[in-house]
């Protein structure tokens, strides 16, 4: 595969398959990861057409035959489940750079690959359809983020607040948490962040956000976050790091770039609400 996952693969390949191998990469699309390791009789099955043409279908995609394609996918699973402590224990432990100048090299090489690569992979139609929610003045924004991309959430979010009004980071605590959900309905956009490994939360959140008429956008890794399955939007990040933990320096990337479209498509109702937040501001001596 030359960059991403399986189902990106299978996504950039539909115009080349036959439509019955189609039938194939959607039913395996509508139930990835997990329908693809079915056998191949019953994908044909669901699919309603022949085990050959499911063989023919993983051929297409460069594969030796099925099982090949299989243990590919389990391969990428793997990676998804992957925590800081198994990528320690699979790498050993990091090299301890003398040299100042190579541990400085190779930071910035991994990282300036990084971003570039999701920058550059990043779906331009999906990058745009962000930006069109994000500045909707019509449209509430809800985020959500995990772990450690709480960090990403609050940061998208404060800029978004500064820009325009509606913008609401999900609180901690249950019942708080519990009561901005309550209200979500079809005029809302929200933003979950979630990377491996995934939280259960921001699956449920998606779906709750999709059934209520929502819309939703993920930004996750190459692997794609489950609740990249409800979703309207998604921006995968390229997670390389010179550590056993994944970075969030392309994510970051990724936001800013999101930042710098929404003030250029919210134009001087952007202006008005940033002069009217710092006049706030000096008002109540905060600056």
């Amino acid at each position: 595969m030359s960059h991403g996952t399986l189902a990106d693969e299978i996504r950039r390949n539909l115009g080349e398959l036959s439509p019955a191998e189609r039938k194939v990469a959607r039913v395996i699309l509508a139930g990835y990861p997990s329908a693809g390791l079915e056998t191949v009789a019953s994908v044909a099955e669901r699919a309603g057409v022949s085990g050959p043409t499911v063989l023919r279908f993983a051929g297409r995609l460069g594969f030796g035959g099925f099982p090949e394609f299989q243990a590919a996918l389990r391969s990428e699973m793997q990676e998804r489940e992957a925590s800081p402590l198994s990528l320690y224990e699979a790498a050993g432990v990091p090299p301890g750079d003398s040299d100042e100048g190579t541990l400085l090299a190779r930071s910035g090489a991994t990282f300036s690959t990084a971003v570039a690569r999701t920058l550059a992979e990043l779906p331009a139609h999906d990058l745009e359809t962000t930006v069109t929610l994000l500045g909707d003045p019509k449209r509430r924004i809800v985020l959500r983020g995990g772990r450690f991309t709480h960090l990403l959430a609050r940061y998208l979010g404060l800029h978004l607040m500064q820009m325009r009004d509606a913008v609401l980071l999900l609180p901690d605590r249950d019942v708080e948490r519990t009561a901005a959900l309550s209200g979500l309905d079809r005029r809302d956009v929200v933003v979950v962040f979630d990377y491996r490994r995934y939280e259960p939360d921001a699956l449920a959140l998606a779906q709750l956000a999709a059934e209520r008429g929502g819309k939703v956008v993920v930004f996750t890794d190459t692997w794609l976050s489950p609740a990249s399955a409800h979703a309207d939007v998604v921006l995968p990040s390229r997670v390389s790091s010179t550590s056993p933990y994944d970075s969030l320096v392309p994510s970051l990337a990724v936001i800013e770039t999101v930042v710098a479209h929404v003030l250029a498509a919210l134009g001087p109702s952007a202006h008005d609400h940033l002069r009217r937040t710092e006049a706030t501001a000096r008002r109540i001596g905060l600056v």
